[in-house]
């Protein structure tokens, strides 16, 4: 059966095949009863319709948008890159456009970021040195980047890293904790105490530090840090916070929530009891920050206004508006059961109280 293009429907309907093209793409340039007849006829013909990528070319949009993440499987383990590509996609949907998930590992001849068809992409939590990265920037279409390392010349999505950092070792600080680590990626780190932040690739991370020291270092406090140079939790990091926890510190600031329960089990496996001797404070306020015993605390970011912001900057790159970066997004410290003083502490102000007058 030979196949059925646009001329074989306009022939059959005794049309222009651009007639029967606008009773498809611009329904408004014909009137109801001509363009129900094309569509009867083109459906008896089994014409399914225009061929997508030639009527993409001939419109000059896809109508998607990508997002590259450096690993779905990790990052659907993840409940805060869940809620960020949720929210991302629903406002993308909103404007009509379709979201598309792009890893960056490359499968054959194939690689997602250079070979699929898109208006704008959104880089999330990936290496600005990746390869997939460079490829995309290579297409110059219209980028956004959320979290991971900065790309020169790429709009930053960014929450206050620094600010809700701050917020949760002052905290500790507070409560009278001195003995404080860090648990971290970016950075490789087996334990040593640091005056100050040191350098690394990732940006969050980079603000994260600077917010943690800058409450630490004017109480004196020169923390313990354990770090992976990778940018997710791998076997390294997992060694190390076994080896922190075995001399352990009296409080923990760690740069996520799935940092922080690698932290909590550790803890559990040596019969550390949080918070009685050791206080632990994550960073996300991942929805299972709440449900787990006890629930942790944390510092919030929005993820659902994070979403719709990276998608609304990409947007207006895409219809041709000259966009700045975005304010950092507020965070918040979250205060649960994982926090306490310590025990020193505690123990000292127990006595004072027990203590019989004279």
């Amino acid at each position: 059966m030979a196949r059925v293009t646009l001329q074989t429907i306009a022939d059959e309907v005794g049309v222009s095949r651009m007639t029967v093209s606008n009773a498809f793409s611009r329904p408004d340039q014909l009137s109801a009863e001509l363009r129900e007849r094309i569509l009867d006829v083109a459906a008896s013909l089994g014409y399914a319709g225009p061929d997508p990528s030639a009527r993409a070319l001939a419109r000059g949009r896809t109508g998607v948008v990508g997002v590259l993440l450096e690993s779905p499987r990790d990052a659907f383990r993840d409940d805060v890159a869940v809620g960020f590509v949720r929210a991302a996609a629903g406002a993308l949907a909103d404007a009509g456009y379709s979201l598309a998930l792009l890893h960056s590992t490359a499968g054959g001849e194939t690689m997602p970021a250079r070979d699929v068809a898109m208006d704008g992409a959104i880089v999330y939590a990936c290496s600005p040195s990746d390869e997939s990265v460079q490829q995309l920037l290579h297409r110059r279409i219209p980028t956004v980047r959320v979290e991971g390392g900065p790309i020169p010349g790429v709009v930053d999505v960014a929450i206050d890293d620094a600010t809700g950092a701050r917020a949760a070792a002052q905290h500790l600080v507070d409560l009278g904790h001195r003995d404080v680590a860090i648990v971290t990626t970016g950075v490789d780190a087996d334990g040593a105490r640091w005056d100050a932040p040191q350098p690394t690739s990732l940006a969050p991370i980079h603000r994260r530090l600077d917010g943690w020291f800058a409450a630490l270092g004017p109480a004196g406090i020169r923390p313990r840090v354990v770090g992976t140079a990778g940018t997710q939790i791998d076997r390294t990091l997992q060694d190390r916070i076994g080896v922190l926890l075995d001399d352990p510190p009296t409080a923990v600031l760690a740069y996520s929530d799935l940092a922080a329960l690698e932290v909590l089990e550790a803890a559990r496996l040596r019969g550390i009891p949080v918070p009685g001797r050791l206080s632990v404070v994550g960073f996300d306020d991942n929805p299972i920050a709440e449900r787990i015993r006890p629930p942790l605390t944390t510092v919030r970011q929005d993820t659902q206004a994070k979403g719709e912001t990276a998608a609304r900057v990409l947007l207006a790159q895409i219809a041709g508006e000259r966009v700045e970066a975005p304010a950092p997004l507020p965070t918040r410290l979250v205060v649960r059961l994982t926090t306490a003083p310590p025990a020193a502490s505690r123990s000292a102000d127990t006595r004072r109280v027990e203590e019989p007058r004279a």
